[in-house]
């Protein structure tokens, strides 16, 4: 396992150019980060600053420790609605064993070089559950957006719209205006800057918009930050929490799917990255990084953290090249905690929920989803399927049942792919004989069947196989059977093979195998196939298979 951040590799050839552009961008990121650590804290049911300290503290170690020049790390929308779901059901602390383990996955995922084959995700699932999440954050946003007066807000999505058509009536017009007002300006801002971000643009705006009406006015039905949270504007202290075996067992679903969540978001991010940059960012690396940094983070009260698309995107835009520029975005942060953090008190509520609107709305790819509902049956099974269970049931229950959907939709795909072709009388030899140009036909003698086997031969196929032989009925005196195109074999095919062997001696029929590449013939050998067949009769080409049946008919 090569461990190989690179930070280590890029400070090698740093410079002051490069350190000047990094600080630029560290400082713009650490400025973009701010209301959004704030909102996805608070929309996943913790206190601001936990949002806040886990910018900080997982923002630097994924930068520090991470495989990407230029990923950024920290809370992001993704995980909005599992945190909130363990948060309700196994409170903080729950939430900070949940994290822990996620992390110990992370960084087991990593050392077993697991990176590469999560990048293999099937898209539809990956568009499902994230437009899933979206409509998810959409509906957790509604009540502090109009300012409705609910006490509890239920977890489960019908119920929620139920909850609020019940409580339309209390809607706080100056709230829902600070709110439509914020998501005009974050609409509206990159017509007129691209440097300074939307969402920080509307916060500072609504913010002295808010603070005038509430102290010149007299308008208090504008709910802030500071009216339901207090805000501590000090470091954390770190806590461990108690783990016991059982909450390790209750936690676990909800640990995966922050792992894999994580995983998929902070790879998804990073591949982006290099397609904007050239670079090549290192998987394994990337996910120990994040790993460590979801360890560390909840002993000082943070959340679940992973690589930020957006914040990465702002990065880049802004110069940053290094991963010195997410180390400084993560101090420019401290910073405003430590020095600014009590002025946060003063956001409105309905101006983090206008926030988290646009987010969402970006997060739907509802464009994407549009175009993949044009596709092929399968994959529009797989995405809707993915897309209701995240938003009707949880993200734990639609990740393991998309997975599962497209593994089975993909096996049926390579099984269909795999073809069994019989002759019994005569071949084409520029078909069936390699590097044969001659249009001859090759005779085959009586009582010799050939059986051409292309593709992967497992226990989607294997089944298949078995089927074509019963099909058939017949008992010839030789069965050759042509595997040159079986790149591999698993259990169920070495079992499937085993019974025909066994089954054929009953009928005095002689299995030859021919083509067979070298992988096959280890797993052959290794499985007893070799001994119980006999060396002698698997050939490397069909030449020799059919010089091998002439001489055992002639011997019978």
């Amino acid at each position: 396992m090569h461990f190989q951040p690179k930070l280590f590799e890029t400070l090698r050839s740093y410079n002051k150019e490069l350190f000047f552009k990094d600080l630029m961008a560290g400082v713009i990121v650490g400025i973009v980060a701010l209301p959004l650590a704030i909102a996805f804290g608070i929309a996943s049911g913790v206190s601001p600053e936990q949002g806040l300290y886990t910018a900080v503290i997982a923002g630097f170690i994924i930068s520090f420790l991470g495989g990407s020049r230029v990923q950024i790390g920290g809370p992001t929308g993704a995980f909005i609605v599992i945190v909130y779901g363990i948060v309700q059901e196994f409170g903080i602390t729950g939430l900070a064993v949940a994290t822990i383990i996620a992390g110990i996955m992370l960084v087991a995922m990593g050392l077993l070089r697991l990176g590469s084959v999560i990048k293999f995700i099937p898209y539809p699932v990956v568009v499902g559950f994230t437009s899933g999440i979206a409509m998810t954050i959409f509906a957790t946003q509604i009540k502090d957006l109009t300012g409705m007066h609910i006490d509890a807000v239920p977890a489960d999505f019908i119920h929620k719209w139920g909850v609020y058509a019940q409580h339309i009536a209390t809607v706080e017009w100056p709230a829902l205006a600070i709110g439509i007002g914020t998501i005009v300006v974050i609409s509206l801002s990159p017509k007129f800057t691209k440097k300074i971000p939307g969402s920080l643009i509307a916060i500072i705006l609504m913010t002295v918009i808010v603070y005038v009406l509430r102290n010149t006015v007299g308008i208090t039905g504008i709910e802030t930050i500071g009216d339901r949270f207090s805000i501590n504007a000090g470091l954390p202290t770190a806590e461990a929490p108690s783990i016991t075996f059982s909450m390790i067992q209750t936690l676990m679903p909800a640990a995966f799917t922050i792992a894999m969540l994580g995983a998929i978001e902070s790879l998804l991010s990073a591949t982006v990255a290099d397609g904007v940059t050239g670079d090549h960012h290192h998987s394994n690396t990337e996910l120990i990084a994040q790993g460590v940094a979801n360890i560390i983070t909840p002993l000082f009260g943070g959340i679940p953290a992973t690589g930020a698309i957006a914040r990465t995107m702002t990065n880049i835009n802004n110069g940053g090249r290094t991963p010195v520029a997410g180390i400084i975005h993560a101090l420019v942060l401290l910073l405003i905690v430590l020095f600014l953090g009590k002025l946060t008190s003063h956001i409105p509520m309905a101006c983090l929920a206008g926030v988290l609107v646009i987010v969402a709305y970006n997060m739907s790819e509802w464009r994407t989803f549009k175009n993949l509902l044009k596709g092929q049956k399968s994959d529009v099974a797989v995405l809707i399927a993915t897309f209701l269970l995240t938003v009707i049931f949880d993200l734990t229950i639609a990740i393991e049942i998309g997975l599962l959907l497209a593994l089975v939709l993909f096996l049926r795909r390579i099984s269909e792919t795999t073809q069994i072709s019989i002759f019994k009388h005569d071949i084409d030899k520029e078909e069936f004989i390699e590097g044969n140009t001659e249009a001859e036909r090759l005779k085959l003698p009586k009582g010799v069947e050939v059986y051409e086997i292309e593709g992967p031969f497992f226990f989607g196929v294997a089944n298949k196989f078995e089927e074509t032989m019963k099909q058939l009925g017949d008992k010839p005196r030789v069965r050759i059977i042509r595997m040159r195109k079986v790149p591999f074999m698993d259990s169920t095919g070495i079992k499937n093979l085993e019974s025909l062997i066994k089954l054929s001696k009953k009928d005095k029929t002689q299995i030859l195998l021919s083509g067979v590449n070298d992988n096959v013939a280890a797993i052959l050998s290794k499985s007893g196939i070799e001994a119980e067949l006999g060396a002698e009769n698997i050939l490397h080409n069909i030449q020799a298979a059919m010089e091998r049946a002439t001489e055992l008919i002639a011997k019978k």
